[in-house]
């Protein structure tokens, strides 16, 4: 009997020094619900792109919108499941994502250049913001969060890098 209560008890240690009960003061679930609001903002203001583009470019602009817009998306369930594993409920009515999320809603009117001028403004606030919630999950001893984190900073630098690459070869975009 003295065996199992020490048992149980080095478990319920264990249990409390990888505890997943953060508040939502939490910096690492504050990280989490804002990668998720711009992930939404982000996902539709791709799809704004997409819709819009024209030009000498529409077609492969319009390609790269799209899948641009649905590696986003696809990011959304990770990170709110993980902010569920770590003990709060992850952002999900739209007015939330708007009011947490660090990136704006596409302009109504802009030309390609325009468009993709904004597209890089964003996801350079993201990959910035990215790497400090990575050093923050770190410093929570959080390698799962950090894990998600450093494959989803990757997702936004290679986009990144799409887009700089087109507006620095000035191909065929109105200036």
């Amino acid at each position: 009997m003295a065996q199992a209560a020490k048992k149980v008890k080095a478990i319920e240690k264990i249990e409390k020094e990888i505890s997943k009960t953060n508040s939502s003061e939490n910096a690492v679930v504050k990280a989490l619900q804002t990668q998720l609001a711009n992930s939404y903002v982000l996902s539709l203001n791709y799809k704004h792109y997409h819709w819009q583009s024209f030009g000498p470019l529409f077609r492969d602009l319009h390609r790269l919108f799209d899948e641009l817009a649905e590696a986003v998306y696809e990011t959304t369930d990770e990170l709110a499941e993980r902010t569920r594993m770590i003990g709060q409920n992850p952002l999900s009515h739209f007015e939330d994502f708007l009011k947490e999320s660090t990136v704006k809603p596409a302009a109504r009117n802009n030309d390609m250049r325009g468009m993709l001028s904004e597209a890089r403004e964003n996801l350079l606030i993201i990959i910035k913001e990215i790497r400090a919630a990575i050093k923050t999950a770190d410093e929570a001893d959080d390698p799962g969060t950090a894990d998600l984190f450093t494959r989803f900073v990757q997702i936004h630098e290679k986009h990144e890098w799409f887009v700089r690459d087109i507006l620095e070869k000035r191909d065929g975009l109105t200036s």
